[in-house]
């Protein structure tokens, strides 16, 4: 049994732009990078966003986008603060799947290598407690 995440990895075209994305939009802190001493496939980096290690390495864009993702947990009072990092990083949002009320909020942006982020206020909890009420609530009208 995996007793958690370990790390995630993106290869990326450009380590310094998606390390300012890592910085200023996740308010990640970069704690490793190769430089010219590569240990391992290509340059790479290392960053720390909140306890999650975030690993980049120089190499080739995603062909397309999709709608397979990596979701952040913020905070309701970091919303709009975190939806201007993303704008003056010139970064592409793409507007929330419709949402109920009572799952919380998201906002969702590519990168410049075509992986799509999401910025999400709320917690499985809530969303698996509002999915319970709006089926009572179905189940009760039929």
């Amino acid at each position: 049994m995996s007793s958690g995440l370990s790390h995630i990895t993106f290869i990326v075209s450009d380590l310094e732009r998606m390390s300012q994305i890592l910085t200023d939009v996740l308010d990640g802190r970069e704690v490793y990078a190769s430089g010219e001493n590569t240990f391992s496939l290509s340059p790479e980096k290392f960053f720390l966003v909140g306890d999650i290690w975030i690993a980049i390495m120089q190499g080739t864009s995603l062909p397309e986008r999709s709608y397979n993702h990596v979701a952040f947990k913020i905070q309701e009072s970091e919303f709009e603060t975190r939806l201007d990092a993303i704008g003056r990083l010139g970064l592409e949002c793409k507007p929330p799947r419709h949402r109920t009320d009572g799952e919380g909020r998201s906002i969702y942006f590519y990168d410049h290598d075509n992986h799509l982020f999401e910025l999400h206020t709320g917690t499985l909890e809530m969303r698996l407690e509002n999915y319970s009420r709006i089926l009572q609530k179905r189940r009760a009208t039929q």
